[in-house]
């Protein structure tokens, strides 16, 4: 068995939907260096042009907004003028919103929502043509989406529609993955913990503080991100469905609740 093979994305492409920083760039690099030719996109386009040009020619900038149904369909167009066919989807793109419970306003609803939930159903909904395309029993499209282990735990933070929106992103995986297998495209998730960006400002501004409460001790690298997101949307990831990955450290699934506890 040839496991170089076996992790590569040489010949395959990709679109990282936020790629331009955190998460999403941490992946596009990942897949730069597998030999993925990616697609980034996002809302800023200088941003999102900026760092596809740090991140070489095999990076492509097409600037959108993914949280209306008329951005999902014309990021989905842009894409269709360069690519016939789409082998990879990273459904990344998220925003959060934090305010107490009193006071929390509609905005800070729906504008989550719309961007973490609906937008990545409407964005895989609108590249299916190229996603189907790609696809063949022997290798298989990937969708990955990007929840967050909030969806799996409370955390302490009035984040009420964040919270909600990647627990709703965990079971639409479930959902579409039992759908979408039937034409030889696999949807996974990865659900981070604390990975430094302009998402997650404690891991980034706080490292040595936040580092405490994980079991291992560290925040996530890119590296970490990476790897995940290579071997799902690699062939080594091709029996991995409807299953999100937690890529955390072991706040979910390795915390002890009594370790402050002293005898």
């Amino acid at each position: 068995m040839d496991f170089n093979k076996l992790f590569s994305l040489e010949g395959r492409v990709a679109l990282v939907t936020g790629g331009h920083r955190g998460i999403g760039r941490m992946i596009s690099e990942g897949f730069l260096a597998q030999g993925a030719k990616v697609y980034i996109s996002g809302r800023k386009a200088d941003a999102c042009d900026a760092a596809a040009a740090e991140m070489g020619d095999n990076c492509v900038s097409v600037p959108g907004d993914v949280s209306t149904v008329e951005g999902c369909q014309a990021l989905a167009a842009e894409i269709a003028k360069h690519e016939t066919k789409l082998d990879i989807l990273i459904n990344n793109a998220g925003v959060a919103w934090g305010e107490e419970y009193l006071s929390f306003p509609e905005a800070g609803w729906d504008k989550v929502m719309d961007t973490n939930v609906k937008g990545l159903f409407f964005l895989t909904q609108a590249l299916h043509p190229q996603l189907k395309a790609a696809a063949s029993f022997d290798r298989p499209a990937k969708v990955v989406n990007i929840a967050s282990i909030d969806g799996f735990r409370v955390n302490p933070w009035e984040t009420y529609s964040y919270q909600a929106s990647k627990a709703a992103v965990v079971h639409l995986t479930r959902k579409m993955a039992s759908k979408l297998v039937s034409d030889d495209i696999i949807m996974s998730g990865i659900a981070p913990g604390a990975f430094a960006s302009n998402m997650n400002k404690a891991a980034r501004d706080h490292e040595d503080a936040v580092e405490k409460g994980i079991p291992a001790k560290r925040i996530g690298r890119p590296e970490d991100m990476a790897a995940a997101a290579i071997y799902l949307s690699s062939s080594a990831g091709d029996y991995v469905i409807g299953t999100t990955l937690i890529v955390d450290g072991g706040v979910v699934n390795a915390s002890n609740p009594d370790a402050s506890i002293q005898p």
